[in-house]
């Protein structure tokens, strides 16, 4: 597999690079805390306690040891923190009546008296400082030279609910949220198998961004994974606010309408695709997986073509195919057979669009422009309208500027016809960006169109299909499994095949472990089915051996239960 190296930021020699303000803690590089706590404390208020959250509670531990805790108290709950301190402040029982000297006192406190799970020791300054500013909260002990840290972060999230943007009719109504550790949950969840590897990573020089790389071993190729991992590392930028960032920098073509990293909210689709031998990225904060490679014939997919029995799941991918093809060819067909070949339309249908334009003063292409634009402009107000307003808004807007166009003479209704078409089309794309490069390329071709006719379409439609297969996700080539060929993945591309014929995983993708099926269940699906119920036909319960009744010739009433 041929990788594309991400590219490398070059610096001027002159150049002075300047820190952000939370870039302070760099001068404290590989420097531990010292054992002197007024040292400490001054030092962690001096990078932190300008802001009004930030407290530094001071306290006893066992009322005999000076200590300190620091934490912000946006992020920790009164509950836990008088918890944490509590454990500091009491000695146990079994400790009353032994002295307790300040050597012993750090394996004493770790090993006896803390019982929470989510404690560590850390004694490097920037690990410290991050950790506050983290959420967690931190205790400082005189005499000392390590602190305790504490994962008490409590951060309101939202439910778990069905997914916006991808809901279906039959499957799992679960999607992810803005919490890395629930999203992880999901995935963990449905992927109760030791072969399941996380690797973390931290995106964005201010932000600090927790960024999961999730895959299968022995299933994801090993060149794959390190490929994801060094163009996430070499992202340099302040903020990571949501997984879009990343896929901006981790995209093989930058300047391509076509999307060549997958986004999803279903946990599931996520978990379907690391059994591909494909790479999830997850990035706290947001709602959306990045699935890597993608190929085209992935993003007019949905959970039902899996879930629904391979016939109707493959009559509704073939209808996703075809309502591509309205949203991306028909306004420019159209324009290219009325403006310059009108004698294929049917006299009769050519006489009914020629009564429609009698009143119009524009050329065709003029009015398809005008609608198009008018129907994009429309779809991104109802968008960023609220949900109450939007639906209403934009069947009530359709309605009106399609009436009082024809009226007005701007367009003939033959063209809001087409319009309308088109637009369904592209709705019917699963995919949202996806959807979006087919709206924009639409545009340039019904200019082609209207400027040289269906040679001009042909001339469009071939810069597409030369672009597309030029383009690669992480070393795969964009069209697979139909250009270049492979047998296994076609299999589920534009038809889906039922499930036992498909026993490998899908080629293309280069998975360690090609085989997805066992060899029992294709050998039994390729024999003749059992009819346990089937009385009348003289058949008995199934037979070990191969699964498959074997007829009895005898009275069929005597051995019901044999």
């Amino acid at each position: 597999m041929k990788h594309n190296k991400p590219r490398k930021i070059r610096k001027m020699k002159n150049s002075k690079v300047i820190k952000a303000p939370d870039q302070m803690i760099d001068e404290y590089q590989n420097k531990c805390i010292g054992k002197e706590l007024n040292e400490s404390i001054d030092l962690i208020e001096r990078l932190l306690g300008v802001n009004d959250d930030f407290t530094i509670r001071r306290f006893h531990v066992f009322g005999k040891f000076k200590a300190a805790m620091a934490y912000f108290e946006n992020f920790n709950s009164k509950e836990d923190v008088q918890e944490t301190l509590k454990s500091f402040m009491y000695i146990p029982r079994h400790l009353d009546h032994q002295k307790i000297e300040r050597e012993e006192l750090k394996d004493i406190l770790f090993n006896e008296v803390l019982f929470r799970a989510d404690i560590k020791i850390e004694e490097q300054i920037p690990a410290i400082l991050q950790a506050v500013m983290e959420g967690n909260s931190v205790v400082l002990i005189e005499g000392l030279n390590e602190a305790f840290l504490f994962g008490n972060r409590n951060v309101d999230k939202r439910s778990i609910d069905n997914p916006d943007t991808e809901r279906v009719i039959r499957g799992p109504r679960e999607g992810f949220i803005e919490s890395l550790q629930s999203n992880l949950a999901l995935l963990r969840y449905r992927l109760q198998t030791t072969d399941f590897r996380i690797k973390s990573m931290k995106v964005g020089r201010l932000t600090k961004t927790n960024v999961a790389l999730c895959y299968i071993e022995g299933i994801a190729d090993p060149r794959l994974v390190e490929e994801v991992k060094d163009r996430v590392a070499a992202i340099d930028i302040d903020n990571i606010a949501d997984s879009g960032y990343l896929e901006q920098f981790i995209e093989d073509n930058h300047m391509s309408p076509f999307p060549q990293i997958q986004n999803t909210e279903r946990p599931d689709k996520a978990v379907s695709a690391m059994l591909e031998g494909k790479v999830v990225l997850l990035s706290d904060g947001s709602p959306f997986a990045l699935i890597a490679p993608a190929v085209f014939a992935q993003f007019f997919q949905t959970v039902e073509d899996y879930t629904e029995r391979f016939i109707m799941g493959s009559l509704l991918r073939m209808l996703r195919v075809l309502a591509l093809s309205f949203a991306l060819f028909f306004p420019s067909f159209y324009v290219a057979i009325i403006a310059f070949n009108p004698e294929l339309i049917p006299t009769d249908f050519a006489v009914a669009i020629a009564s429609g334009r009698a009143g119009v003063p524009f050329p065709t292409i003029m009015e398809v422009l005008f609608m198009e634009i008018a129907m994009e402009v429309l779809r991104e107000a109802t968008v960023r309208l609220p949900q109450q307003v939007g639906g209403a808004l934009s069947i009530v807007g359709v309605l009106i500027i399609g009436q009082a166009a024809v009226e007005a003479g701007f367009a003939n209704p033959i063209t809001v016809v087409v319009i309308a078409l088109t637009t369904i089309g592209s709705f019917a794309t699963p995919a949202y960006n996806a959807a979006i490069a087919l709206r924009m390329l639409r545009f340039p071709l019904v200019i082609l169109s209207g400027i040289f006719g269906l040679i001009g379409l042909m001339f469009g439609f071939i810069l597409i299909m030369n672009h597309i297969l030029s383009l690669k996700s992480f070393g795969i080539p964009y069209l697979t499994p139909i250009v270049p060929g492979n047998f296994q993945g076609m299999k589920d591309s534009l038809v889906r095949m039922p499930l036992w014929k498909m026993p490998k995983r899908p080629g293309q993708f280069h998975p360690r472990n090609q085989d997805r099926l066992g060899d029992d269940i294709v050998e039994e699906f390729n024999q003749e089915q059992s009819n346990p119920l089937d009385l009348q036909g003289g058949y008995k319960r199934w037979d070990k051996k191969n699964g498959v009744s074997k007829k009895d010739n005898s009275d069929p009433n005597s051995d019901h239960n044999s």
